[in-house]
C-alpha cells in the first residue's frame, strides 16, 4: 500500500460516495466499514417471504438527482408508491377518503389555520440560507425557540396542532418540543418545502429501488473491491505526524494523507482523536442526539385495501396512535401485498383493522421490523437533529475540516439533507475537499451542481390564490373585531346624524 496516495473513509453511503470519485480521480481510497455490510443506513433483508424489503433508507423523489444519477449507472430501476386509489385520514376515529397531498379540512376555520401553518412555515423557510442557517435573519430567535413553541404560536386550533406534530414526528422522528424551530424550518426547506417533503406524488417519497436502496452501496463496494474493509469499527485518529494514522478496534493500521469520517457526528465519540478535536466541534458531536424509529412492514395475502378504494396512504391522528403515516410497500408487479410503517410501540395490525374498516387487517401472514435505536453505528435514525439553541452556536462547524479531517454524512449536506441523496451530496463534496487541498480542482469546483434527472422530472407545486391569500384565524379575528367596531361606530353616527346632534354642514 503506497501511503502517500491513501485516504480513508468511515463510511455510510456517504462515504462509498467519496470514495467512488477519489478512486475516479486517480487516487487510492481504503474505506473502513464497521459494520459486516455496507450500505450504512439503508439496508436491503431478501427472503422468500418479501423477496425484499428496506429496513432503513428507501425512499426517493424528484430533485434527488445524485441518488437518481447513481442508480442509473449501475441499471437499478425506480418503481412509483402507490397512490392511484384514496388515500385515509383517520381522525376522532372516523375514516375520510381523501386525493392529494395533505387531507382537507372542511371546517373553515381549521382549513384557515392548516393553510396559515404550511405557508408561513415556507414563508419562513424562505429566509433560511441552504448553506448556513445561522446567517438567516431571525435565526437567533428561530433557533432559541423549540418546534412545540412555534407551533403553539402559530395554531389556533387543536386538530392543526396536532397535525403539526404529526408532521414533525413523521419528517425527523423526533417530538417538536425537542427540535429547534429554525433547525426544523431548514430541515423542510433544504428538501424543497412543506409539499415536496411531505407529498409522495412529486414528492420525497415517489419511488422506491427495485430490489432495493442497499444495491447502489453493494455496487460502489464492489467496484470498490479489496479497498472496502468491513468490520473494522475506528478506534483512534492521530494526525499529529506527517501521515495520519487510523487505528482499528481490532488492531488494524492505517496510514493516510487525508481522511473522510462520514458517521453521524454522535459517534464520533467512539473515537479518540490526536490531538483533541477543537472545543466548539468537541461540543457539537455531544448536542446533536439522533432521531429514533423502528421502521415496521406488514404483510397479508391479498391487497384487501385496495379493493376497498384505499392505496394505502394513511395519516392516522389518535391519541395514543402507535403509527402517524403508513404507505402501500406491494412490489411493483403486484404481488408480496405490505404495508409499510414507522413506530415505537405495537398494536398495529387494531388500528389498521379500525382505519381501514376491514377485519382482514387483523390477520397478517408475516412481519418485519428494525429497531435502529439499537444500531451501534448508527444511534438512530433517520438523522441527527438540533435541539434548540445549537444550530447557531456550533452549527457553522458541522463541515468545518479539522486539519486534514473531512466531514461528509447526509447531516452535512444542504439538499436533502437526512435522505439517501443528502448522503451522496455530502460525499463527494468531502472527496472534492481534499481534491482541492491537493491542488487538483479549484476551490469553486468543490460544491457542484447536479443536472436534473431525465426520468424523474420534478413538477412544480401550484397555490391557489386563497392559499396564498386566506388571512389566519387570527387576522380573521382581528378583522372581524375591527370590522365590529367600524359598524358600531357607523350606526351610532347615523343615530347621532339623524338626531341633529351633528351637524348637517
Amino acid at each position: 500500500m503506497d501511503a502517500l496516495t491513501v485516504s480513508l473513509f468511515l463510511p455510510v453511503s456517504a462515504g462509498l460516495s467519496a470514495a467512488k470519485l477519489l478512486q475516479e480521480s486517480g487516487l487510492s481510497p481504503v474505506v473502513l466499514e464497521a459494520r459486516d455490510r455496507v450500505g450504512g443506513r439503508t439496508f436491503t433483508v431478501r427472503n422468500k417471504e418479501t423477496k425484499w424489503v428496506d429496513l432503513g433508507g428507501a425512499y426517493v423523489g424528484p430533485t434527488q438527482n445524485r441518488i437518481l444519477r447513481l442508480a442509473a449507472e449501475y441499471g437499478i430501476k425506480t418503481y412509483k408508491v402507490n397512490e392511484k386509489e384514496n388515500l385515509v385520514h383517520y381522525t376522532n376515529g372516523k375514516s375520510y377518503p381523501f386525493k392529494g397531498s395533505f387531507p382537507p379540512m372542511w371546517n373553515p376555520i381549521i382549513m384557515l389555520d392548516f393553510n396559515n401553518l404550511f405557508r408561513t412555515m415556507d414563508e419562513m423557510g424562505e429566509e433560511i440560507p441552504k448553506e448556513a442557517p445561522w446567517r438567516a435573519p431571525h435565526a437567533e430567535e428561530w433557533d432559541k425557540m423549540s418546534m412545540q413553541q412555534l407551533v403553539d404560536k402559530i395554531c389556533w386550533t387543536s386538530t392543526v396542532r396536532r397535525f403539526a406534530t404529526l408532521f414533525v414526528n413523521v419528517n425527523v422522528t423526533s417530538e417538536p418540543h425537542e427540535v429547534s424551530a429554525l433547525w426544523f424550518l431548514w430541515y423542510v426547506k433544504q428538501c424543497g418545502g412543506t409539499m415536496r417533503i411531505f407529498s409522495t406524488d412529486n414528492g420525497g417519497q415517489e419511488r422506491k429501488f427495485v430490489g432495493g436502496s442497499s444495491q447502489i452501496s453493494e455496487c460502489m463496494a464492489q467496484e470498490l473491491g479489496e479497498r472496502v474493509k468491513l468490520q473494522s469499527p475506528v478506534y483512534r485518529i492521530d494526525q499529529s505526524g506527517d501521515m495520519v494514522v487510523v487505528e482499528t478496534l481490532d488492531k488494524q493500521t492505517y496510514m493516510a494523507r487525508y481522511v473522510i469520517v462520514a458517521t453521524p457526528p454522535g459517534l464520533n465519540l467512539k473515537m479518540h482523536f490526536t490531538p483533541e478535536l477543537p472545543p466548539l466541534r468537541n461540543q457539537l458531536i455531544h448536542r446533536v442526539p439522533m432521531g429514533s424509529v423502528i421502521k415496521c412492514m406488514v404483510y397479508y395475502r391479498e391487497n384487501f385495501w385496495r379493493k376497498k378504494g384505499f392505496c394505502g396512504t394513511m395519516v392516522i391522528e389518535e391519541e395514543g396512535a402507535p403509527i402517524g403515516l403508513t404507505l402501500d410497500d406491494t412490489k411493483p408487479d403486484g404481488t408480496v401485498p405490505e404495508l409499510s410503517f414507522y413506530f415505537l410501540i405495537q398494536r398495529i395490525c387494531d388500528i389498521y383493522s379500525r382505519v381501514l374498516g376491514s377485519e382482514e387487517a387483523l390477520h397478517p401472514v408475516h412481519y418485519e421490523e428494525k429497531n435502529w435505536c439499537e444500531e451501534e453505528y448508527s444511534g438512530g435514525c433517520y438523522t441527527a437533529y438540533f435541539p434548540p439553541g445549537i444550530l447557531t452556536q456550533y452549527g457553522r462547524v458541522l463541515r468545518e475540516p479539522v486539519g486534514r479531517l473531512y466531514f461528509a454524512g447526509t447531516e452535512t449536506a444542504t439538499e436533502w439533507s437526512g435522505y439517501m441523496e443528502g448522503a451522496v451530496q455530502a460525499g463527494e463534496r468531502a472527496a472534492r475537499e481534499i481534491m482541492c487541498a491537493m491542488g487538483k480542482i479549484h476551490q469553486s469546483q468543490v460544491w457542484q451542481d447536479e443536472p436534473e434527472s431525465q426520468e424523474v422530472i420534478a413538477r412544480p407545486f401550484h397555490t391557489s390564490f386563497f392559499e396564498r391569500r386566506s388571512p389566519s384565524v387570527g387576522g380573521l379575528l382581528r378583522f372581524i373585531g375591527f370590522s365590529t367596531v367600524l359598524s358600531a361606530a357607523a350606526a351610532a353616527g347615523l343615530v347621532a346624524y339623524r338626531k341633529g346632534l351633528i351637524p348637517r354642514s
